[in-house]
């Protein structure tokens, strides 16, 4: 039993901490440092969370003539335009993000943000100055995505990168519960007038601000400040994250790899290739177009699966499902709904993302959805039909809120831990811009088809639409998507060398190698009879220049 437990991944993870320094996890600067690079997720469900309730406030309908909060045609432009922005912002942001760096990116990039804000908050009914602010809104918010996970990844120790990057799934949860809140307060609290939606606008600029200055105490990543050539401050940052002295083998050991993967880069592509480099590794190198596809068709499945359009017309689906009441329920309902989506994935980030693993976190997560999804349509069918069976509505609020847990289990942080770990350190930027960009025009399109979607098939087939990609996910899972916690961010390189269906086999034998490694031994490769030139090697070698010194 001790023998199954210690090659599940749980046991492998296990095995993993008790093997690091305690210095990795009790170090003030990598956690504060984590947190600021975890406040870009706030922007996006703070929009999310407040535009999916805001036409609710009698003083934001009666100001832009929204006569029915609960009809997902009357508010879908107002909704998804900002994701037009933010698919825009994405793609331009690789120009920012690997010229000044990830901290500088993310100040302007709230800086962005707040400008679309203020823009709205007093845009005084007039509609084209409305959208003019959610498109600018939206130009700050996919930029963000994309620094923020990127950040988080190349400043994580690989023992618990899974944990720290799922803290931006947190941040996400946690701004969509209070944004939630905000608007459920603005409407008991305050008459109706324009100061009902004013302050659900204003309040994310002043926390805005904070992160700004913030930023001043937060360590840039070492793996940025290394590829452009600031070899002093790159290894300061590293020695700071990780909390222990260059000469330890644990520091020394990741600069080694950091290097060494940087130098390949530079030698295969120059030192300053310019962007059509960058595109011809992206693309033209098979490896890195199999990450392209895999980080996007992560992020396509999480839309297609249905769980941000039950965010999003949350107040809607009620309706239609007669779960919904007086706007006070409608606004309660979708503050306690983010509240526990908020929960869900605090659950996520501790007990399954790193302890369980990627993939387990993806089945489970999917599996949870598939069966809400196919609860709700079948209760959706039977109610049409006037034929629903006594206490099937409260399941099917209950149905709601698995398919929330599912969720966060699964699609709603991984597809970002993906998006930003899976890239090579040179095209890292290019990769996760390219891949949010996608993303967020993805999503713009699913919210635009949302209600289409919904009345086209008679509202129950929707969710069994759902349903039949949550199953699609399941099988791509199993067949593609590697196992990366463990996993040195330079290790992927050899997973993604291997054909697609060995991605799981390369990616278990590379954690193999890193815990042989961890634990001192020689890494000897299964295939060749030889030892690796990986991580223990790079170990070797750090430990031979500590003796040296």
């Amino acid at each position: 039993m001790a023998n199954v437990f210690a090659k599940s991944t749980l046991g492998k993870y296990v095995q993993n901490i008790k093997a690091s320094p305690r210095e990795l996890f009790f170090n003030f600067r990598l956690l504060f440092s984590t947190t600021v690079y975890a406040m870009t997720a706030m922007a996006i469900t703070w929009d999310q969370g407040s535009s999916s309730v805001i036409p609710s406030l009698p003083g934001f309908a009666k100001m832009y003539g929204i006569t029915s909060a609960a009809n997902p045609a009357q508010v879908t432009n107002f909704i998804s335009i900002v994701y037009l922005g933010a698919g825009v912002g994405s793609f331009f942001s690789y120009f920012l993000n690997d010229r000044i760096g990830r901290l500088w990116s993310l100040r302007v990039y709230f800086a962005v943000w707040m400008s679309g804000q203020l823009i709205a908050t007093f845009s005084n009914g007039k509609m084209p100055a409305l959208y003019t602010a959610r498109i600018v809104s939206g130009l700050g918010i996919g930029p963000l995505t994309v620094t923020g996970p990127m950040s988080i990844v190349e400043i994580a120790p690989t023992e618990f990168r899974g944990l720290l990057s799922v803290w931006f799934g947190i941040v996400l949860l946690l701004s969509l519960m209070v944004a939630n809140l905000t608007v459920y307060a603005s409407y008991v609290h305050i008459s109706p007038s324009h100061l009902q939606y004013q302050i659900v606008w204003f309040v994310p600029i002043m926390v805005s601000f904070l992160v700004i200055v913030a930023s001043i105490w937060t360590l840039e990543s070492p793996r940025w400040l290394m590829m452009v050539g600031r070899e002093e401050e790159a290894i300061r940052s590293l020695i700071q994250l990780r909390g222990l002295p260059l000469e330890h083998e644990r520091v020394s050991s990741e600069l080694a790899d950091i290097k060494k993967q940087i130098q390949e880069e530079h030698a295969r592509f120059g030192e300053n290739g310019g962007f059509k480099a960058v595109l011809r590794e992206t693309f033209l190198v098979k490896a890195n177009l199999r990450r392209v596809f895999q980080t996007a068709f992560a992020y396509a499945l999480a839309q297609i699966t249905g769980a941000n359009s039950v965010t999003s017309y949350l107040v809607p689906i009620l309706s239609l499902m007669g779960l919904g009441g007086d706007q006070a329920r409608n606004l309660l309902l979708a503050a306690m709904y983010s509240m526990a989506k908020l929960f869900y994935t605090i659950i996520a980030a501790f007990f399954f993302v790193d302890a369980l693993g990627r993939r387990n976190s993806l089945f489970i997560g999917i599996t949870f959805q598939l069966i809400s999804d196919v609860y709700i349509g079948v209760y959706l069918k039977y109610r049409q039909a006037g034929s629903v069976a006594p206490g099937s509505s409260e399941g099917a609020i209950a149905a709601i809120f698995i398919h929330g847990f599912g969720f966060a289990v699964g699609l709603l942080s991984l597809p970002y831990v993906f998006g930003a770990e899976l890239w090579p350190n040179g095209i890292r930027s290019f990769g996760s811009a390219i891949s949010q960009s996608f993303h967020w025009l993805f999503f713009f399109a699913i919210l635009r088809a949302t209600p289409s979607i919904l009345s086209s098939m008679h509202n129950w087939g929707a969710f069994i639409f759902f349903a039949g990609w949550c199953a699609i996910a399941l099988v791509y899972i199993f067949f593609s998507v590697p196992e990366t916690a463990g996993l040195a961010i330079e290790q992927l390189d050899a997973v993604f060398r291997e054909p697609w269906y060995k991605t799981y086999v390369s990616s278990r034998r590379q954690q193999q190698r890193g815990l042989t490694a961890l634990n001192g031994l020689p890494v000897i490769d299964q295939e060749v009879g030889q030892q690796s030139p990986g991580v223990a090697d790079a170990k070797v070698k750090g430990g031979t220049e500590a003796n040296h010194k």
